[in-house]
């Protein structure tokens, strides 16, 4: 299928990990694993609490989504899952997403790790991944990346990169406001930090379907 549909191809290689999009096979295993856990039910990193529905309506509803993101990818807007895999066992999940990349040459990453998975450096080696693919695979302008206040995990990765807090925001969380906080990256403070064994498969297709050549 993928000289139809490219993305199948699609590959983010470290020494560490390999993200790869999201098929259905991935998806059954990426909505099991999230059903046995990511965070402390006492709080939810999330800006959409989709972790709150109990299974199967979680796995059903995961699926659901990266049907919807698969069917829905366009050069006007796409969101990209890439499950991360730790030697072909899935760990976790990062998306890369975009609104009028053509134009704006802006991308948001988001992920996330199997609780069993988390603490041994994983979430900074699967974001250099996510950071290779936007700027050295996308030549994005600039990459994203938000987080709650209160989300040590995240704030740490972000913040052992050269990242640029950008400000925070008071937004909605389990239906109660609460802050935001925004960070952003140029090209010129990813190349600081570039690595050279970071290895992207498939890309030249996966430019051609998702136009983000300049």
């Amino acid at each position: 299928m993928a000289h139809i549909w490219p993305l199948f191809d699609l590959q983010v290689v470290t020494p560490r990990v390999v993200l790869r999009y999201v098929d259905d096979e991935l998806g059954v295993q990426l909505a099991t694993l999230a059903a046995k856990g990511i965070h402390d039910p006492a709080t939810m990193p999330f800006s959409e609490p989709w972790t709150d529905v109990p299974s199967p309506q979680l796995e059903r509803n995961s699926l659901q989504y990266y049907w919807r993101n698969r069917a829905e990818a366009s050069p006007a807007r796409w969101n990209l899952d890439l499950a991360v895999l730790v030697d072909d066992a899935v760990v976790g999940m990062c998306s890369v997403h975009a609104e009028d990349f053509p134009r704006n040459r802006s991308l948001t990453t988001g992920s996330w790790l199997g609780l069993a998975h988390q603490g041994h450096g994983l979430g900074k080696e699967l974001r250099q991944a996510a950071l290779h693919l936007i700027f050295a695979g996308f030549d994005a302008d600039v990459a994203i990346t938000r987080a709650w206040h209160d989300n040590a995990a995240s704030l740490a990765v972000t913040r052992s990169l050269p990242y640029v807090e950008t400000g925070t925001t008071v937004e909605d969380r389990r239906d109660r406001p609460d802050t935001m906080v925004g960070f952003a990256m140029t090209p010129g403070r990813w190349a600081t930090i570039r690595r050279n064994d970071i290895r992207l498969v498939g890309i030249e297709a996966v430019r051609g379907l998702l136009g983000t050549q300049r």
